[in-house]
């Protein structure tokens, strides 16, 4: 075993100490906990923004996008925000002890299943370092200890922030191991907290998808898999035109690097010539560049739209862009479109636009996402508007937890008996 696996183990094995205290704690002791966390947030945000700044130097130094340096930047701003969603973590209710269902068995036993912490989670990331805050207060909030490995490009910045959070819980009854940074830079690190098994119960993996697919395919303790989304809106022969073309620009630049966002609209021909002007114009208004098959090359020249038109290849259909880029197709049947999605989507979110009520049902019975919008914007995919409150991911694998993962979704079940001297 290497150093660096040995450290890995090492802080695996105090968060399992950490979290069997961790679990029966009340949700009033792990509330106070939080709070004093966000205090601590905001009071230290001076070291923290220091230490970020440290890191946004470095990425600037080594040529780094603005726009993922924007989302490595920590101001006193984002420090204030970062605390006020910890304190609306507070505010929401506790599922550990809530009691899934139960039963008076005929032999007198009394059955509950109730619903407890996964136990240790680790959760891999890339370079957002208030996701380390808000795994940390999920976790806690949820009775989970934490091990966070955030990228290299803002370790200073989570050293800063993870040491200021385990101060803040010291006397707060919450042990302060429940929250710790795995050490190392390298991708040892990760691969030795991938290899934890028995040390660490489930792995989140939150990033893009080379991060969530390494994970995947390295990984021997159980996965999670979030975020990865090539989202589809289909546009039905019963669509209203006005609603799908504010739909699918919605879907695609209200913010188009997340997740959520649309990557590939599916027009049904009986209204490609009506609808498909009207939505390059549309697009081109938000800055998006369209990919688009024969008919919308067609329909763009005719047309004269002002929309970036490209043709688009193979390689489009299978995209998530993350960016001011769509994709478009002209598809015979509401068939066709779901043959499309069921080959390229990520089971992530697809959405409808129809007027058809039995077009609508035909299409969500058939679609095997996480979640399927009709006549709404994929972007509505998201724990807060689900009205979860914060959210730790969305996952698009099949087993335990599907969609926007809540408190609930962190937490497991056990069965609980009581007899009288029951004997079988």
């Amino acid at each position: 075993m290497s150093d660096i696996e040995r450290e890995v183990h090492a802080v695996a094995e105090r968060a399992r100490d950490a979290a069997v205290d961790l679990a029966p704690l009340s949700r009033a002791v792990k509330d106070a906990a939080l709070r004093a966390v966000a205090d601590a947030l905001v009071k230290r945000g001076d070291e923290i923004t220091a230490a970020n700044a440290e890191d946004v130097q470095r990425a600037r130094a080594e040529g780094t996008s603005p726009a993922m340096i924007d989302r490595l930047t920590l101001t006193p701003q984002r420090i204030e925000a970062i605390a006020d969603a910890v304190r609306h973590i507070v505010e929401l209710p506790d599922p550990v002890g809530e009691s899934v269902r139960g039963a008076i068995l005929p032999n007198g036993l009394d059955l509950r299943q109730i619903r407890v912490p996964l136990g240790v989670i680790g959760i891999i990331y890339e370079g957002r370092p208030n996701v380390t805050v808000d795994a940390a207060a999920l976790c806690l909030k949820s009775g989970n200890a934490a091990l966070l490995r955030g990228s290299s490009s803002a370790y200073a910045s989570n050293a800063a922030i993870v040491a200021v959070l385990r101060e803040a819980l010291a006397g707060t009854g919450v042990p302060v191991d429940a929250v710790q940074l795995v050490p190392g830079r390298t991708r040892e690190s990760s691969t030795a907290l991938m290899r934890a098994r028995g040390l660490v119960d489930v792995l989140i993996p939150r990033g893009g998808r080379s991060l969530i697919q390494a994970v995947v395919r390295d990984s021997t303790v159980p996965v999670i898999e979030t975020g990865e989304g090539l989202c589809h809106v289909y546009v039905d022969e019963a669509a209203d035109l006005d609603k799908a073309v504010a739909i699918a620009t919605n879907a695609k630049a209200q913010r188009c690097s997340v997740c959520n966002s649309a990557e590939t609209l599916l027009v049904h021909e009986a209204v490609a010539d009506a609808y498909l002007p009207r939505v390059l114009d549309s697009l081109a208004e938000a800055g998006v560049t369209v990919h688009g098959d024969a008919r919308v090359l067609a329909a763009a020249e005719e047309s004269g739209t002002s929309a970036t038109v490209v043709e688009a290849t193979e390689e489009d259909w299978a995209t998530e862009y993350l960016s001011m880029d769509l994709a478009v197709r002209v598809v015979p049947t509401i068939d066709d479109a779901l043959a499309h999605i069921r080959r390229y989507s990520t089971q992530h979110t697809e959405a409808i636009v129809t007027d058809s009520l039995s077009a609508s049902r035909y299409f969500v019975a058939r679609v095997d996402s996480a979640a399927v919008m009709v006549n709404a914007s994929t972007r509505f995919t998201d724990g807060g508007e689900f009205g979860f409150g914060a959210e730790i991911g969305i996952s698009t694998q099949k087993l335990h937890a599907r969609g926007p993962m809540g408190l609930t979704e962190m937490t497991s079940t056990k069965y609980v008996v009581t007899g009288d001297g029951h004997l079988k």
